[in-house]
């Protein structure tokens, strides 16, 4: 996702030659500073495509969740149609109440 809005990748910074002029940079300094912005971007770039996979994960959970709350009302209309199970709707409706606070974020 990220990667078609980045222009360079470690490998350009570490391959980028540099003209010298007689009044020109030192090449250790510039190789040192080019070593340290290779090492951050490398990281920076672990540290979009780690973001990026814990959202897919979470997308994924909320959508299990999602699912087994769609599942959990289908049950509990089966149970309010039928007759004499009044502890196990209320258990269901405990469960259901839990499973829309963790998706919702209700207190």
């Amino acid at each position: 996702m990220y990667q078609e809005r980045i222009t360079l990748t470690t490998k350009d910074i570490l391959e980028k030659e540099f003209k010298i002029d007689t009044r020109g940079y030192r090449p250790q300094e510039v190789d040192k500073f080019l070593d340290i912005i290779i090492r951050d971007y490398e990281e920076f770039s672990k540290i979009l495509n780690e973001e990026e996979q814990d959202k897919k994960d979470l997308i994924e959970e909320n959508m299990k969740l999602k699912q087994e709350i769609r599942s959990l009302r289908t049950k509990l209309e089966i149970l309010k149609d039928s007759t004499g199970n009044e502890s196990s709707s209320a258990d269901v409706l405990r469960r259901l109440s839990n499973l829309e606070k963790i998706i919702y974020g209700k207190d």
